[in-house]
């Protein structure tokens, strides 16, 4: 059976990246990390939506980025509120975590090549998203070049390694009804950057307003709104 590396944050994207992976016949390798984020409770999301899906590979790695700091997600800088849509890819936001979608792949690249995987599934998206530099399909091309040139498998010609975004092009409203085609159970994600102590969404973080967007265009009530979190 062919093998993927699928990066789990235990939200929407992610979830239904998971889904279309395990949909095309890979066993699936399901990676999540704990690096200092303010939004934790992402992990028993990402968690629990292994679970449904029958995922027996779910690592989940420590890596304390708060030591570097440098975003809202991992210091104590505030989380932007209320914003427009159209406001939210003006410029980068203080939700951008440095260089994180890179240390991530290049976790993703080393299980992979252990386990014998050439291809890694990642949620980005370059429509519904809050302007992140690496959610762009140039930055993910040039990746997967060097992932070809970083790795024992690479140069050897074991494996030639694929990035795989297939969300890139497509709106939230989209994904959700893409996720609900394959069965994902979406009242078990979690989307919020700033939950309270009890993991309950604020409702008004990018991630929130892009969240509720997605469903309205998908035409339905987010199932999450409507379940004890």
């Amino acid at each position: 059976m062919k093998r993927c590396v699928v990066l789990l944050s235990g939200g929407i994207d992610s979830s239904t990246t998971l889904a279309i992976a395990r949909s095309e016949g890979y066993e699936v390798y399901a990676l999540s990390f704990r690096y200092g984020q303010r939004h934790v409770v992402e992990l028993k999301r990402a968690e629990d939506i292994a679970r449904s899906m029958c995922i027996i590979h779910h690592t989940v790695l420590d890596i304390d980025m708060g030591q570097i700091g440098g975003s809202a997600l991992t210091s104590n800088i505030d989380v932007p509120k209320g914003r427009a849509i159209s406001e939210m890819n003006k410029e980068i936001p203080v939700t951008y975590v440095p260089a994180r979608n890179t240390i991530f792949l290049s976790f993703a690249l080393a299980l992979a090549e252990v386990v014998d995987a050439d291809t890694i599934f990642i949620g980005a998206n370059a429509l519904d998203y809050s302007g992140y530099p690496d959610c762009r399909p140039e930055y993910l091309s040039a990746f997967e070049s060097m992932a070809n040139l970083a790795t024992k498998a690479g140069v050897s010609g074991k494996a030639r390694f694929k990035i795989v975004a297939p969300l890139i092009n497509l709106t939230k409203g989209d994904i959700i009804k893409k996720g609900l085609e394959l069965g994902v159970d979406f009242s078990l994600t979690h989307s919020c950057y700033d939950p309270d102590p009890e993991g309950r969404a604020c409702m008004r973080c990018d991630s929130c307003i892009l969240r509720k967007k997605g469903f309205h265009e998908a035409g339905m009530t987010d199932p999450a709104s409507v379940v004890k979190i």
